[in-house]
């Protein structure tokens, strides 16, 4: 008895058991993944920087945004996950607010009527939604059981089309389609019952045609013809889709090297730095450089799984597992999209295409997870 008495851990002793926890999880980061985060954004501006065409004032305006990116990761990752489910219904409301206002007086671009201009500063509210809505629909289904009840995935479904279909006013049909998947990835990792997905499979399927009639605008339906025949117009509608596969074909395995692109440095390829940016690696880094890219972001996604299944409540589960999926959407859409295997819908590629928005929004969300990770640190150690 005495021997076990001994072992037990005295307040104030200075043995092993009372030590303080690392300094990352004290300032609730998790290494590994911010590690693989930093090892991407290095990544991105050196693609960054020829893609750009070698203009330092391009590659020094990113670097800005992913400081600021950094700084609202760590913040996002200090609330407590308690604080982010009381606050979620209250930042829904700011949300769907701001899309209204964008309707009345929002500032207008190429077209389409996105961002809201304050003090001089423009923002884009649809990007507030991209964390908002996962936030939402986990709020709502946090405290309901799950897997959720019928009546209870109706109620999501109808917090998912309010901002969608605002977004989709804009009109944004590429954000609209991230919104909706975010809030549909919290009732995936709620466990809703495969029945479900296929009745919404089969609703996608009948509804096919009444949106391509009444819902898509034209320049939304010829991107989806370009797709399916991208040389009917070749310097048209189809010409970043052709010069982008010849960036990528002409890479090889080895690529031609660093700043050596011709598509891009020759300005063939258009929105080179932005959603067309793997294109340009495709080409300077061969098959290799885009494996390691992919590499990485694979790593990326299995931490968030990781930090998904290891989450100790079911509101940090859904949030984590949402913000993932979400991520690694990002990714295959741009991917697909410049492989011609996707219609154009103006997704960048994560971390690395140019962009101050979509940077920090990502980033914001990587501190959720980082948040949902070190909130109870010994279930991840």
């Amino acid at each position: 008895m005495s021997d076990y008495v001994r072992q037990l851990q005295i307040p104030g002793d200075s043995s092993d058991l009372s030590r303080r926890a690392p300094l990352a999880l004290r300032l609730h980061l998790d290494l590994p993944l911010l590690l693989l985060l930093t090892l991407l954004t290095v990544f991105g501006l050196v693609v960054l920087y020829s893609a750009a065409g070698q203009k330092m004032a391009a590659l020094i305006r990113q670097g800005q945004y992913f400081l600021l990116a950094f700084c609202v990761m760590f913040v996002a990752a200090q609330i407590d996950l308690k604080r982010y489910q009381r606050w979620s219904p209250w930042f829904y409301v700011l949300g769907v607010m701001l899309l209204v206002g964008v309707m009345f007086f929002g500032v207008g671009a190429k077209g389409a009527q996105r961002w809201l201009s304050v003090g001089g500063f423009r923002f884009q509210p649809s990007e507030i939604l991209k964390l908002v809505m996962p936030l939402t629909v986990a709020w709502y289904l946090s405290s309901r059981g799950l897997p959720p009840r019928f009546k209870y995935v109706i109620a999501c479904l109808l917090l998912v089309a309010l901002p969608s279909g605002l977004i989709l006013m804009q009109p944004d049909l590429g954000t609209a389609l991230l919104i909706a998947a975010s809030g549909l990835f919290v009732l995936f990792v709620a466990g809703i019952g495969w029945s479900y997905i296929l009745g919404a499979f089969l609703l996608a399927c009948l509804s096919a045609w009444p949106v391509w009639m009444y819902v898509l605008k034209d320049y939304q339906k010829q991107r989806i013809l370009t797709l399916l025949n991208p040389e009917s117009d070749k310097l048209g509608a189809g010409w970043n889709i052709i010069q982008s596969k010849t960036a990528i074909g002409s890479g090889g395995w080895d690529g031609k090297g660093w700043l050596n692109g011709t598509q891009s440095q020759l300005d063939f390829l258009p929105e080179s730095h932005t959603d067309f940016i793997i294109a340009v690696l495709a080409e300077e880094f061969g098959m290799r450089g885009v494996l390691a890219l992919m590499s990485i972001y694979l790593l990326i996604v299995l931490r968030g799984f990781w930090i998904t299944v290891r989450a100790n409540s079911n509101f940090g589960r859904m949030v984590a597992g949402s913000v993932t999926l979400t991520f690694f959407v990002y990714i295959f859409v741009n991917m697909g999209m410049v492989a011609g295997l996707l219609p154009v819908v103006g997704v960048p590629l994560p971390l690395v295409s140019a962009g101050g928005t979509s940077v920090v929004t990502l980033m914001a969300g990587f501190g959720l997870l980082m948040a949902v990770a070190t909130a109870d640190s010994g279930r991840l150690r």
